[in-house]
């Protein structure tokens, strides 16, 4: 209660001004923090693009494009090719180690080389700060001429991760300063504090209702048992499978994108691996595979979709 009564005449003096520095200073830091982003970004992007030209010389094509670019998950880029060609594995790992070594923040990557009729890893290697770390087999063995699409992903910067640590450091001064703040104001007018209500305590709160029954094609879909069953026979399916079957049961013959699958299914465990999700297709594949009007196709250049004929 001291405390209180203490705090109060500083807020009048000084708390206004002190939010309102807090205020600006966090908004530069983001600012800077976003241009430089920017800049990181279109400069990977570039090197990129350098990459996927480089590659279709080696193969002996250079006539055709490399398609755009593309960011599919926060660290993680996908590099597509408008024709089929072949590589080398040792020619690509030297010439995305050289590439890349323009590159300050790629200290550590996972290069993934997908087939685009089935996404399916055709080769895969992994490059570390420190080489014995490295990933690397079958150097010698040609890639046939195919339709294939690379991803690599990039093992977040520690200076980036610092920089947003220290901008949520300000953020939570800011609000912390805030709260205060607004504390004090509303006990200055005697305007009594309300609890809120946290959505999903009470039986009829915001949460959104759960469907766990779907019906694919001629099987039912249990999501809460984890079962799928066609004729009498139940197929039982991994926690992980039926997240991913869930998503798509939800929107049937709609496209769902690859970098939506790997944010709602991984993200949430704090890692996110190209190759799992290529895993979890291949498996509900074969577990779909006694009902032939149902399909797991590859839209290219999107990600996936679950096809239900009638």
């Amino acid at each position: 209660m001291l405390f209180r009564r203490a705090l109060l005449p500083v807020n009048r003096k000084y708390l206004g001004g002190l939010l309102l520095l807090t205020a600006i200073s966090t908004i530069c830091v983001a600012f800077s923090m976003a241009d430089n982003e920017d800049f990181d970004v279109a400069r990977r992007e570039v090197l990129l693009r350098r990459l996927g030209h480089e590659i279709l010389l080696q193969s002996g094509d250079s006539t055709s494009r490399v398609l755009p670019v593309k960011k599919i998950a926060g660290n993680e880029y996908q590099i597509s090719f408008e024709n089929a060609f072949t590589f080398g594995p040792e020619s690509l790992v030297n010439t995305t180690k050289r590439l890349l070594a323009n590159d300050p923040l790629a200290t550590d990557y996972i290069v993934n080389v997908l087939n685009c009729a089935n996404a399916s890893v055709a080769y895969g290697y992994a490059i570390s700060i420190n080489k014995k770390d490295d990933i690397v087999a079958c150097l010698g063995r040609a890639q046939p001429k195919a339709c294939y699409l690379i991803t690599i992903k990039f093992k977040p910067a520690g200076i980036m991760t610092a920089k947003r640590g220290y901008l949520l450091g300000g953020l939570s001064v800011l609000a912390l300063v805030g709260a205060i703040f607004l504390r004090s104001v509303k006990l200055r007018r005697g305007i009594p504090e309300k609890q809120s209500a946290i959505p999903g305590d009470h039986p009829t709160g915001f949460q959104r209702p759960f469907t766990s029954m779907f019906t694919l094609g001629s099987m039912s879909f249990d999501a809460e048992s984890r079962k799928l069953m066609l004729n009498g026979n139940t197929i039982d399916l991994t926690r992980t499978e039926t997240r991913v079957l869930r998503i798509f049961a939800s929107s049937p013959n709609e496209a769902i994108e690859r970098s939506r699958l790997q944010k709602e299914i991984w993200e949430d465990e704090g890692v996110i691996v190209g190759r799992s999700l290529d895993m979890f297709i291949s498996k509900l594949r074969k577990k779909l595979e006694p009902d032939p009007k149902i399909r797991l196709a590859v839209i290219r250049g999107k990600g996936y979709t679950l096809q239900i004929s009638s």
